[in-house]
């Protein structure tokens, strides 16, 4: 036989035994079984972690969140759409108190690892769903984002796992008996703020027909120290809960009185413009419809300049308060103070 033959055979038996080894060692031995591909792989892709957990997951974890979240009106926006898949976030099991500084050690590299994000820009999250646009259904609240809460983190008032702003949480029941007994307790508050509860010194804040809740939490803040001023902590100091509700319901029933305003057309009309981002909460007439925030319509001037400012030094404390007034200058809030001073109060 030829050389070259004997060559040409040898060399195509090395190809062969090198084809048939590579199909022993690089092919899985399942490939083919069922069709076309590993026969493994289709258990493997069973006992894989799923990306998305679902909301029960997370509830070990996180009790209160989820609490919050599966009775509120946002439970039809899963855990995952704001934090992201819970696929690789582990789900340790609740430790007996004997083992528990070595289930936080654990629980602390392994959560550290695969930590679930927490949105840092709620405005630009919320607005995904929430900003107003035509077309979106009216029962899904809607803002304007360049107006509402001053370009404020939404998560300021509302809180994520249940955004929707409750009333003051308070009674909104009133018997004529509660009203009686806040009228004999406003008794140490008339000097200031008038028998019938309207105001003739313009640095006070007429009560009479204010919302009901707003005095509660009002009273409350100047107990907590998130207001300061001296006669008023002193005066409420010893005020219960009973006696903050009966004050508030006797305030509440009375006819309120516009205070008014002497300010040029034009520093009032500058006052409404600059008023549009706080009709959300204070109503666009200025009354409110929320027992929670305070109606402005007809309030002092002096007071409501007094009050803005004092949001602005820390005088008084509320988050939502202190990010919208900051950046206001002293002609800008003058001019809120005359808008609403003039308007009717109801």
């Amino acid at each position: 036989m030829p050389k070259h033959i004997v060559r040409l055979l040898l060399l195509m038996a090395t190809v062969g035994v090198v084809v048939l080894g590579a199909r022993f060692y690089f092919i899985d031995k399942s490939f083919g079984v069922y069709g076309h591909y590993r026969a493994d792989a289709v258990a493997e892709i069973a006992a894989d972690t799923p990306i998305y957990q679902g909301a029960a997951y997370c509830q070990s974890c996180h009790r209160e969140r989820f609490d919050q979240w599966s009775t509120g009106i946002h439970k039809v926006v899963t855990c995952e759409t704001c934090h992201g898949a819970a696929g690789k976030h582990p789900r340790l099991k609740p430790p007996v108190a004997s083992d528990m500084r070595a289930h936080n050690l654990i629980a602390s590299s392994r959560y550290d690892k695969f930590e679930l994000s927490v949105p840092a820009d709620a405005v630009k999250l919320c607005t995904l769903c929430h900003e107003k646009m035509p077309g979106r259904p009216a029962i899904q609240r809607q803002i304007e984002v360049n107006v509402h809460a001053g370009g404020q983190a939404c998560t300021v008032c509302h809180n994520p796992h249940s955004p929707k702003i409750a009333v003051a949480a308070v009674s909104q029941t009133r018997k004529a008996g509660d009203v009686e007994a806040g009228k004999r307790k406003a008794a140490r508050c008339a000097a200031c703020h008038g028998a019938d509860g309207v105001s003739v010194n313009p640095a006070w804040p007429s009560l009479a027909g204010q919302q009901r809740g707003y005095l509660v939490s009002a009273v409350q803040a100047y107990q907590t120290g998130n207001r300061r001023d001296p006669m008023m902590t002193n005066l409420v100091k010893d005020l219960t809960e009973p006696d903050r509700n009966e004050l508030a319901d006797y305030y509440a029933s009375l006819d309120c009185k516009s205070a008014g305003t002497n300010a040029a057309a034009t520093v009032v009309s500058a006052g409404k413009a600059k008023a549009a981002r706080c009709a959300a909460c204070h109503g666009a007439d200025g009354v409110s419809s929320n027992s929670a925030w305070p109606s402005l319509a007809g309030l002092q001037e002096t007071y409501l300049v007094n009050a803005l400012k004092a949001y602005q030094t820390g005088a008084r404390r509320d988050p939502m308060m202190n990010g919208l007034v900051k950046g206001l200058n002293a002609a800008e809030i003058g001019q809120l103070a005359a808008y609403y001073a003039g308007l009717k109060c109801k």
